[in-house]
């Protein structure tokens, strides 16, 4: 390959080339913008076929292609056994973005062919390519074949302008990503160039790749920009104040006649050529009124006579100045605040805050709390506001201060009986409010009269004008009567004794029974009685803070001997249907038991009193003489007899 370089070429051109001539790199000094970059897109799978002319391979819309087909994807995955890496993303990390998937052919051939236009003649340009080698290291057994790629740069007649070989690009442990380029000239008068790589190993187990970002660039010689007077190239402040800057751009060697063009960028809403600004150095000035936001400035170089041309140009890197703008700030409190009471004060729109105010105050934090206020509190609270930028902005709150009133009541505590009353006093402000209202005769004067059914706390609140108020309370303990049981009435026989079964709920300062006759001890609730006949006892008890007595009576009926009815009539006429014996009342345990004629038992009663209605099994029994055993225990003899039923 032979190049013809005029001899009126940059000298930034023949250094390089004596650089090329030895092996490819990509380009050491400054690039510009992409005149193409072949990012094949971005989207879901599959993405669309390229156009006829670009490739002769065929397009298949599935993931993994075989030999002499390729894809457009965002990723690839569980090909071929997994001897592919799972590919998730284009070589940016963009997940949606699409490379170009190639199962080689068996033939070596050229895979991609692109025509480039209307590049700037007689230029420097560097052609870069992304590449990967999908297979993984078990491919093909270890031993897989390799892609080896060679990217030819050619004028539309097919006369080479520059080419640069790959060799075999190797597997890796993890799916990698790599940059091949290198750089080559446009000739005089050559505007269109013709881009084909060529896929030089042949098909088969292996020769598996993705391509993608696709770039020719302009290259000449490094830019290098400044700020005078700052150590980067970046610099922020806050809006507010003008600021003005020198930007400088240096330029190494290569250029015979440098043309500049300073360009600005305003909130990354794309790049502008600033009118007239086309030194070296740039002097830019940004009045107080300037807009917060970021302003970037760039440097486009190229030889003079070219510089309309965008293709030609290559571009410093990005100089930054930042306006930052000032905290959006919020000072605000929970005033009119009264006397004694917190003052809640509140800031926003920063990171930082500074608070000073009356009565020495100070805080360094957003929202603080100040308790007890008094009138020295009132006044003007200023917070300075800082941003995570470092700007500041002051923002102020005044606070007022109202008197509160002093609230009390009579008394704290008072005891009185269930179902009694007590007035109730308070004293202070001007308006009031008794908590809670029940059992109070009115909840908004001075002086209710509470008839509480529960031990209740009652809160006093006194208010003003100002909307300002006070609390003190009243605790009503209620005293309530005690509940007696003397439990329930009783048969005895005479001469027996029985013990009673009081019983006492709540509170009680003494208790007794009445009258204290035949009983034991009158000061036990469950006392034995021995009565010679009928006899009420009355249990009494004291209620507490001399609250009353309460009382229960019980009756003891005291039965003569045993009566046992020798006869009934249970013929439905309502008298004397059944046969049953008052007395067994008395007795806790007893056992009865009536026998037909021919000993077969017709009737049984234990502890229970229960009247026999001459059936037995739910059916009449004939009229006639039935014999009773009934045993008393407690040492009685047992007591036999008959009884008639009569029809």
């Amino acid at each position: 390959m032979k190049f013809q370089l005029s001899s009126c070429l940059p000298l930034f051109v023949l250094l390089l080339f004596s650089n090329l001539v030895s092996h490819a790199q990509l380009c050491q000094g400054s690039l510009g913008d992409p005149i193409v970059n072949t990012s094949f897109g971005a989207g879901t799978n599959p993405g669309p076929p390229l156009a006829a002319a670009t490739t002769n391979y065929q397009y298949v819309t599935t993931d993994c292609p075989v030999d002499g087909f390729y894809t457009v994807r965002n990723n690839t995955l569980n090909c071929f056994g997994n001897t592919w890496f799972n590919i998730t993303s284009d070589h940016t990390g963009d997940p949606g973005g699409y490379f170009m998937l190639v199962n080689a052919s068996i033939q070596p051939s050229a895979f991609y062919l692109d025509t480039v236009h209307n590049l700037c003649a007689s230029t420097t340009f560097e052609f870069a390519a992304w590449v990967i080698n999908v297979l993984n290291t078990t491919a093909c057994g270890g031993t897989p074949i390799l892609p080896d790629l060679t990217f030819r740069i050619e004028k539309t007649d097919g006369t080479i302008l520059q080419s640069y070989n790959t060799n075999s690009i190797p597997v890796s442990n993890v799916p990698t990503w790599k940059q091949y380029g290198f750089f080559f000239i446009t000739p005089p008068g050559v505007a269109d160039i013709v881009l084909r790589i060529i896929n030089n190993a042949p098909g088969g187990c292996g020769n598996d790749l993705a391509l993608d970002d696709i770039t020719f660039r302009p290259c000449g010689p490094q830019i290098t920009p400044s700020i005078t007077g700052y150590p980067s190239n970046s610099v922020s402040y806050c809006a507010g104040a003008a600021q003005t800057f020198q930007l400088n751009a240096s330029l190494s060697a290569g250029f015979n006649n440098p043309a500049y063009q300073w360009q600005q960028n305003f909130n990354n809403g794309g790049w502008n050529d600033l009118a007239g600004d086309t030194t070296s150095n740039f002097t830019t000035t940004f009045p107080v009124s300037t807009p917060p936001g970021s302003y970037k400035f760039r440097v486009a170089v190229t030889e003079q006579g070219n510089i309309n041309s965008l293709q030609c140009r290559v571009i410093s890197d990005t100089i930054s100045i930042i306006i930052n703008a000032p905290p959006v700030t919020s000072a605000t409190n929970n005033g009119p605040a009264c006397t004694r009471a917190s003052l809640h004060l509140n800031a926003s729109g920063g990171s930082q805050y500074s608070w000073t105010g009356p009565n020495a105050f100070n805080s360094a934090i957003a929202n603080p709390v100040k308790t007890n206020i008094q009138f020295v509190d009132s006044g003007t609270y200023y917070v300075l506001v800082t941003n995570a930028a470092g700007c500041q902005a002051m923002d102020s709150t005044f606070v007022t201060v109202n008197p509160s009133p002093t609230a009390s009541t009579a008394f704290s505590d008072t005891t009185i009986c269930a179902g009694s009353s007590v007035t109730l006093s308070g004293n202070g402000g001007s308006n009031w409010l008794w908590v809670p209202s029940t059992g109070l005769s009115a909840s908004t004067i001075l002086n209710p009269v509470a008839t509480p059914a529960d031990t209740t706390l009652y809160l006093f609140y006194a208010g003003n004008p100002f909307g300002c108020r006070d609390s003190a309370f009243t605790r009503v303990n209620i005293i309530k009567k005690p509940l007696v049981d003397a439990g329930p009435d009783r048969t005895i026989l005479a001469g027996n004794s029985i013990q009673l079964n009081g019983a006492i709920t709540g509170q009680y300062s003494s208790f007794a029974w009445f009258p204290p006759l035949y009983i034991d001890n009158i000061q036990v609730l469950r006392p034995v009685v021995t009565p010679p006949g009928d006899m009420d006892y009355i249990l009494t008890a004291t209620a507490l803070n001399a609250c009353g007595l309460v009382s229960d009576t019980m009756h003891i009926r005291v039965l003569g001997a045993v009566f046992v009815p020798n006869a009934f009539t249970p013929n439905g006429d309502g008298l004397n249907d059944t046969w049953n014996i008052p007395a067994l009342v008395a007795y806790t345990n007893f056992q009865l038991l009536v026998f037909d004629r021919y000993g077969e038992l017709v009737f049984r009663s234990e502890n229970t009193m229960k009247a026999w209605d001459g059936k037995f099994k739910g059916k009449d029994l004939p009229a006639g003489a039935y014999t009773y055993i009934l045993n008393l225990h407690n040492g009685f003899d047992p007591l036999k007899g008959t009884v008639l039923l009569i029809r």
